[in-house]
């Protein structure tokens, strides 16, 4: 079986290996299955490449990682008897570290970009809100000139302040002076 580990420095090692079983038939049935045999091994042998300081550690000592899964007992309450677990070859694969590292900063650039979009925005919100006042600034004066130049008589002014009061009046009602 081949199976794929992470030493503590963040590289993948692959351990292809040879378990060898004795089957106790009396105590077949009912016990764990060969399967299970496989798969505590697969995790004893993930256990030790994952404690290893280094990588290069599992590369040097390939044996050791037989001699620690065998002392571990995984074959107790089983109808087998682990006789061997031959390590038969040992790769290094990717460097998990160095990838999560740059998948981290990937993530850390887009979230900084999104920030920087949010406050653009915002500016430009400010921006055209100020741009609104300036213009809001301009209505005195407009009406004004109208009263000097007789283009507004007291009448439509009074409609227009009325027209201004319901206008408030259901911003109010509606709360839409409370969001602003």
């Amino acid at each position: 079986m081949t199976i794929n580990a992470v030493a503590k420095d963040g590289i993948q090692v692959k351990a292809k290996t040879r378990v060898t079983v004795r089957a106790n038939i009396e105590h077949l049935v009912g016990g764990a299955t060969e399967e299970t045999i496989i798969a505590r091994v697969g995790e004893g042998i993930v256990t030790t490449i994952g404690s290893s300081n280094t990588y290069k550690e599992v590369l040097e000592n390939p044996d050791q990682i037989s001699k620690t899964v065998l002392g571990k007992g995984l074959d107790a309450g089983t109808a087998f008897e682990i006789l061997s677990i031959d390590i038969a070859d040992v790769d290094v694969g990717e460097n998990i570290g160095a990838k999560l590292q740059t998948d981290q900063a990937v993530a850390e650039q887009r979230r900084a970009a999104a920030i920087a979009l949010e406050a653009e925005n915002i500016a430009k919100e400010r921006e055209n809100r100020a741009k609104v006042v300036l213009a809001e600034v301009e209505i005195p004066k407009a009406i004004a000139e109208a009263f000097r130049s007789g283009n507004l008589g007291v009448m439509d002014y009074y409609n227009l302040r009325n027209i201004q009061a319901d206008t408030t009046m259901r911003k109010n009602i509606s709360g839409e002076t409370k969001n602003e």
